[in-house]
């Protein structure tokens, strides 16, 4: 099985997405590569949407745009992420299934991240990692719970969860983020990059 590595702006604008909506589902794709070692470094994240997280035309439109532009950088779309409504629920909904299937068919080991908002503030790692079993996506379960010493799963920097919150609580960086809604509604949020958002020594 690979070994995915969570790049700090990645992880960044996951967790300032959820920040900016802690009232709403929100989703988005992860770019990346897959490293001579067999590693799958993600690299980057483009946030999609947080009023109409379905499968709509507006989904389709903005998976489109986020795959062009991760081609133009040399990138993949690597998997897909999101965050439910509700801080206890760590589901990947059917729409995350679908996508994530759908980002599967062009990577075949495409991940999914599920938000895990009860440890959002904690200064753990707030995410669920699911991989597909066959057509089913399940949470990932390994001798090494994710994130931890010896899983699969690991961040590029073991501080990046401390540092998010300290970017949000003490530099407001999440008012800075916009996804592919906020451009709709104001076509100045640069959404594929959101550079703004990160901190300048990124």
């Amino acid at each position: 099985m690979s070994q995915y590595s969570v790049s700090a702006p990645a992880y960044f604008k996951i967790f300032f997405h959820a920040a900016k909506h802690p009232q709403s589902s929100v989703n988005g794709v992860l770019l990346g590569k897959e490293e001579p070692s067999g590693t799958i470094t993600i690299v980057d994240a483009i946030p999609l949407l947080h009023h109409w997280t379905s499968l709509s035309p507006m989904m389709e439109i903005g998976l489109d745009l986020a795959g062009r532009h991760a081609e133009s950088l040399g990138l993949s779309l690597v998997g897909y992420y999101q965050a439910c409504e509700r801080v206890d629920d760590a589901a990947l909904a059917p729409v995350g299934e679908r996508v994530a299937g759908k980002l599967k068919h062009g990577f075949n080991n495409a991940v999914a991240l599920v938000i895990d908002g009860g440890k959002l503030g904690s200064g753990e790692a707030a995410l669920v990692p699911y991989i597909s079993q066959g057509a089913t996506w399940r949470p990932y379960s390994g001798d090494a719970s994710a994130f931890s010493p010896g899983s699969i799963f690991q961040l590029s920097a073991p501080d990046l969860p401390r540092r998010a919150i300290s970017l949000v609580r003490e530099q407001e960086l999440h008012l800075k983020f916009g996804d592919f809604d906020d451009h709709l509604e104001d076509v100045t949020i640069d959404w594929l990059r959101n550079t703004a958002c990160l901190p300048s020594d990124l």
